[in-house]
């Protein structure tokens, strides 16, 4: 059995991974990028480093952040997911590039059942070709699953396709 730690190291290894597979494959799209949770804004951090030409929206109930990793006003969509995921529905169509989702929670059961909630939600907001990269299994119906990049971890991150 591997240790937190481990799990862990396994975690962010693969969220790099897919991270850079995912912005690499979607280089030639227009449509926005959507960051589902900010946390302290590694991953958005990252994204605004390597994501050329295509702005980035993060989705978050209160901004919490490293100062280095906050995003401006204009491109924070504050709120529950529950609302705001359909309202950007309305306010951009179906035009997402790259969506990543780190749910982040330690309770996998919980994860599980809020994947399940926000998958839908997701769905809709994807442009053709997009990815959608997750730290948990998610359930698409038009989205397939896609085989993991070299250095990802199975079980750790999990990249989708419209």
């Amino acid at each position: 059995m591997s240790s937190r730690l481990d799990l862990f190291i396994d975690r962010m290894v693969s969220q790099r991974a897919c991270l850079d597979f995912a912005i690499s494959e979607t280089a030639a799209m227009s449509g926005p990028v959507f960051e589902l949770g900010l946390g302290n804004g590694r991953t958005y951090h990252h994204m605004r480093r390597y994501v050329e030409n295509r702005d980035i929206f993060v989705f978050e109930r209160a901004v919490a952040s490293h100062p280095d990793s906050t995003p401006p006003e204009d491109r924070v969509i504050l709120g529950d997911v529950r609302e705001t995921l359909p309202q950007s529905l309305e306010r951009f169509g179906p035009v997402a590039s790259l969506v990543h989702a780190d749910l982040g929670g330690h309770n996998r059961q919980k994860n599980d059942i809020f994947a399940r909630f926000v998958s839908p939600l997701i769905e809709p907001l994807m442009a053709p070709g997009g990815l959608m990269v997750s730290s948990d299994r998610m359930y698409f119906d038009t989205l397939t699953e896609v085989a993991l990049p070299e250095g990802a971890v199975e079980e750790r991150c999990f990249i989708y396709r419209r």
